[in-house]
């Protein structure tokens, strides 16, 4: 493994106070984007609310900004437009449900018609999302969620201690709400991909904190002598602190280039591990750790 850092001597536990600020701002935020995503309240996707999905392709190419608002002038004013990319096709999204009158597919396609006269466009596919499964995909991504955060606090308190579980699921629970809080404030659509990912952030954020978990169990025996368990946790992480960075600079740097080049379909899943990345790495060494040497402190008070 390459080291980047060597012998370092970080007091990561002095710093436990600050973070656990930071921290609690985090998690506020993403139980108040938590309740407004139960509320329906959020920039939630068809998935959820129920809708049309509409592919689409045209003979030639296409300006997305012209063609998004010539359906909103035509009436279809929730539309979301994602061009695949180095095509001309195009998922067009709208909360809008077929009617005994009309089908939203025929509605939209008449539209573009009538604007993009000579430039033939055709439906490659299309379905309809009823409001009672979008709201059944939200509850079902709620219990997944939990689920993997039940899973976490077995895992652990098998492999460790269970307060080591209790530690990992806090700290897993804290990356994914605070990627749900970022997604609300930047206004940002949750859909059934964005669930991915932040199940994708639970299991590389509790990766992390196992590699932190197992550094301190080996050095317990080796430095319980020579000092107390505050060191014994900074030791740990400051001897994998290299290991941490060289990883997650390097995942880094992927989902950077596919955010970069992975088009507008990809960008929001991209961004999402790429923020949960970084809070996933933040909280195995200023969330967790910290809260199992918080826990010892006071039963060994």
């Amino acid at each position: 493994m390459i080291e980047i850092l060597k012998n370092t001597n970080i007091d990561f536990i002095g710093f436990r106070k600050k973070a656990f600020i930071l921290s609690g701002i985090l998690v506020a935020l993403g139980f108040f984007a938590f309740i407004m995503v139960v509320l329906g309240k959020a920039n939630l996707s068809v998935d959820f609310t129920g809708g049309t999905n509409i592919q689409i392709r045209f003979e030639e190419q296409v300006d997305i900004g012209k063609m998004r608002k010539t359906l909103i002038e035509g009436g279809i004013t929730d539309v979301q437009i994602q061009q695949v990319s180095g095509t001309k096709e195009f998922f067009i999204k709208t909360k809008m449900a077929d009617t005994e009158k009309e089908k939203v597919q025929d509605k939209i396609l008449a539209i573009l018609s009538s604007q993009f006269k000579g430039n033939k466009a055709q439906v490659l596919g299309s379905n309809m999302v009823g409001p009672g499964v979008g709201r059944d995909l939200k509850k079902y991504a709620i219990i997944a969620i939990c689920l993997a955060l039940i899973g976490i606090v077995i895992y652990i308190a098998w492999r460790f201690t269970f307060i080591s579980g209790i530690a990992a699921t806090i700290a897993t629970f804290h990356d994914v709400v605070a990627i749900l809080g970022v997604f609300y404030i930047l206004d940002k659509e949750l859909n059934l991909l964005i669930i991915t990912a932040l199940l994708t952030v639970a299991g590389y954020s509790l990766q992390d904190t196992v590699v932190v978990f197992d550094r301190i169990r080996e050095n317990i025996p080796k430095m319980k002598s020579k000092g107390d368990f505050a060191m014994i946790i900074n030791k740990s992480i400051n001897e994998v602190l290299s290991r941490t960075i060289v990883t997650g600079l390097t995942t880094l740097i992927a989902l950077g280039a596919l955010m970069l080049l992975g088009g507008e379909v990809l960008f929001d899943f991209s961004f999402a591990l790429f923020i949960g990345l970084i809070v996933g790495t933040y909280s195995s060494i200023f969330v967790a750790s910290p809260i199992v040497y918080a826990w010892r402190k006071k039963v060994l008070r």
